[in-house]
């Protein structure tokens, strides 16, 4: 996956961990006999929070500030868009025991399964999705590293 990165924080992108992040991503998925997205676009967008809650409103009605949101590709060849907000995954890292990084590559993987269609509304779909997120990035963990 080739990375299109845009910050509109103050916090620092780590665009080197990113792209290796998404490379591994790209073939776990391929391994796992889901969509190729070793040539796709995937654009990151990092926003603060008081914008993540405008578009978490704007989006899916909900006035909170949210992880991430994912949103289709605009043109053909692209993967998608993830806008995603660095101070709630730092915050989601506290409760889940992951480090900052670890919190971001799951996010990261939770937004791709989405742009491939995945779902977790209804029970059945939302254990499926996240035991293939799971497994990806424990697969991930294992082949990129969080450092």
């Amino acid at each position: 996956m080739k990375l299109l990165l845009v910050n509109q924080t103050k916090d620092r992108m780590h665009r080197s961990w990113l792209a290796k992040w998404l490379k591994g991503l790209s073939l776990e998925l391929k391994k796992r006999g889901l969509k190729n997205l070793s040539r796709s676009e995937l654009v990151l967008v990092f926003v603060e929070a008081k914008e993540m809650k405008r578009l978490n409103h704007l989006y899916r009605g909900k006035n909170y500030p949210t992880d991430i949101l994912s949103f289709e590709p605009a043109e053909p060849g692209a993967a998608g868009e993830l806008v995603l907000c660095s101070a709630v995954i730092r915050e989601q890292s506290a409760r889940t025991g992951l480090s900052e990084r670890g919190e971001l590559g799951y996010m990261t993987v939770h937004g791709v399964l989405h742009l491939l269609g995945f779902d977790h509304e209804r029970k059945g779909d939302q254990a499926k999705m996240f035991s293939l997120q799971d497994d990806i990035y424990a697969a991930l963990v294992r082949r990129v590293g969080l450092r």
